[in-house]
């Protein structure tokens, strides 16, 4: 019987695409630059010419899902009533990670009380309590015996102002130590504002110290999302999985939004590199891997734009947030003011699909790479600079899996 050598050059790929994995990335993916939180960091992305190679699509095959490297901090003597800390999560889940962290970080180092934060949105006034968006009864019980934590300030010590502290993001025991330590001693009622000088989640080592394995609980195994958005999540991704399984193809989460690709940041390039791409850029970089109309396209911006009608011309099984949400729950989720509920979907959809391609680098992208390492699903592409004579997917692995250089794999092994 006569064999069709398209199908032997896909055999061969399939197998030296891991083969090439210990020397495939000769220059460093976006992930590796530190970003301001307020623009869109600088990535690696040639715009890919027409020719077409034989390629083949990333393997679906999950890692073993990782067991956490750190042991519960021990409980500490706490001397009754020391003081309060408080805080707003802001932005979206991938904000809320990182705020979380490091307030129960500094409140387990100042021994103080946590304060269950509310949820502000972008614009004046916008306000949701916790439990609106995350599972509060987890929170407190994965946090006993590491801090205390409360839902609400005691009457007394709402009449007071709070001292507050701008926070830089990974905060460090140093500067606790000098900056936050002495104010806390002389007012011990808080107000923590989380910054982002820079992006910075690279792995720091096995968690060695009381700190690093209160960073690791906190950042991994404390924020929990409320059963109402993880059913719709499911209810989504279910639809996704059966539009690819029908056609045997792929479920790709791709992180793209109109909004952010038409800040004058995104436009701009630094030192000859692009700092996002377009939907015409993903169109090109997903077939240059070898991905087809049949695989299925998640993408996070939530309405349909025009822009995004070149990706789909190719890739027709291509959707949005309002293709997807039932209709029961699009006037919840959809409604205006609702980004950070959009923001959940987004990063749950985008941490359970079979390849997550970032469309802008960011604490998202970090973020949702992070989830998915402890998961195994590091299925994680890419888009960066490699040599055309090899465009297979492996090329465009993301360093935070090929050089296990996310602290998810500081606290998870």
């Amino acid at each position: 019987m006569a064999v069709d050598p398209r199908q032997v050059v896909a055999g061969f790929l399939t197998i030296s695409m891991f083969a090439m994995l210990g020397n495939m990335i000769k220059r460093d993916h976006f992930d590796s630059i530190e970003v301001s939180i307020q623009e869109t960091s600088v990535i690696q992305f040639d715009a890919l010419k027409a020719e077409e190679k034989s390629v083949t699509q990333v393997s679906t095959e999950s890692s073993p899902e990782l067991k956490p490297c750190w042991a519960k901090p021990v409980p500490k003597e706490i001397e009754q009533s020391k003081g309060f800390i408080t805080f707003s999560l802001t932005g979206g889940p991938e904000h809320h990670i990182s705020q979380v962290t490091d307030a129960v970080v500094i409140a387990r180092y100042l021994g103080a009380i946590l304060v269950i934060p509310d949820i502000r949105g972008n614009e004046v006034g916008q306000r949701r309590n916790f439990e609106d968006m995350y599972d509060a009864d987890n929170f407190t019980a994965s946090l006993t015996g590491v801090i205390e934590v409360v839902r609400e300030l005691p009457a007394e010590v709402t009449t007071e102002n709070p001292a507050v502290i701008r926070v830089p993001n990974r905060v460090s025991e140093d500067f606790i130590k000098n900056n936050i330590q002495p104010v806390f001693q002389t007012k011990s009622y808080l107000r923590l504002a989380t910054f982002f000088p820079s992006i910075n989640l690279k792995a720091s080592g096995k968690p060695n110290t009381d700190l690093d394995s209160t960073a690791c609980l906190a950042m991994f195994g404390s924020l929990i999302m409320k059963q109402e958005i993880l059913e719709v999540v499911d209810r989504m991704v279910e639809r996704l999985k059966t539009l690819s399984r029908n056609t045997g193809s792929q479920f790709i989460a791709v992180d793209i939004r109109v909004d952010v690709l038409e800040k004058k940041s995104c436009r701009e390039k630094s030192n000859g590199r692009k700092p996002c791409y377009t939907a015409v850029e993903i169109r090109d970089f997903l077939k240059k891997v070898g991905f087809n109309a049949d695989n299925t396209i998640y993408l996070t911006e939530t309405w349909w734009h025009e822009s995004l009608n070149p990706l789909k011309e190719v890739f027709p099984k291509t959707y949005t947030k309002d293709d997807l949400i039932p209709a029961e729950k699009k006037g919840h989720f959809l409604q205006s003011g609702g980004a950070e509920l959009q923001r959940a979907l987004d990063f749950q959809i985008c941490s359970k699909s079979d390849v997550f391609v970032p469309a802008i680098s960011g604490l998202f992208y970090g973020n949702v790479a992070g989830k998915r390492i402890t998961l195994g699903r590091t299925q994680i592409l890419v888009p960066s600079q490699v040599p055309s004579s090899s465009p297979t997917a492996s090329n465009f692995f993301s360093p935070y899996v090929s050089k296990r250089n996310h602290v998810a794999y500081s606290c998870f092994c």
